[in-house]
């Protein structure tokens, strides 16, 4: 198995402890709109004084079907959904290190120590419970129509459709509008046609 270089860099300051929110956001759904929702709501009422960290992960990952968008496409994702909400939040990218009992020591490094997991995963909850994390699990309604695999499969069947306008109408339904029009805006629908599971062009 090849190394993957560890990009991004860790930030020159690490940030303070905040409530973390940590997923691959490939892409952007709406089953991640309702846990940053839920886990901004938590923070308001536990914890208001400390910040939300979004944290995107596999941010060193080559090009695939599974990883079709890299780390800054990702975060612009994230980031034109928050605009649209008035939602705040620091964006952190953080690289897979593929060893999974030293995850949160390497996440440590982007997302700060001594904070609030709040995730809808139990594998990485039980991973921040067992490096003394306080996790919060929260739920996630309709987890089978907001699978990441579902929505890019979904993604992938309209990258050959020309009519822009049934393009968002279709993945409007599990992805939010903003990043759908970022996404169809920037080509980033497009290139599925044209990925092979390897990551390189069809053809």
């Amino acid at each position: 198995m090849t190394e993957l270089p560890l990009h991004p860099n860790p930030p020159d300051r690490t940030p303070d402890p905040s409530v973390v929110v940590l997923g691959r956001f490939q892409p952007f759904h709406r089953g991640h709109e309702s846990m940053l929702i839920s886990a901004e709501n938590w923070r308001s009422a536990n914890c208001p004084e400390t910040g939300l960290i979004i944290c995107i992960g596999s941010s060193n990952q080559p090009q695939s079907l599974e990883n079709p968008w890299d780390y800054q496409e990702r975060s612009a994702m994230v980031q034109a959904w928050m605009e649209g909400q008035d939602f705040n939040a620091e964006i952190v990218c953080i690289p897979d290190i593929e060893d999974p009992p030293n995850w949160v020591r390497h996440a440590e490094r982007y997302h700060g120590e001594a904070g609030v997991m709040f995730t809808t995963d139990l594998q990485l909850a039980e991973l921040y419970e067992a490096a003394g994390w306080d996790v919060i699990l929260g739920n996630l309604e309709s987890r089978e129509n907001f699978e990441g695999w579902r929505v890019r499969a979904t993604a992938k069947m309209l990258s050959t459709v020309s009519d822009e306008d049934a393009v968002l109408s279709i993945l409007s339904q599990t992805i939010p509008e903003r990043v759908a029009s970022y996404l169809i805006k920037e080509g980033a629908i497009v290139r599925l046609a044209f990925l092979g599971e390897s990551g390189e062009p069809v053809g």
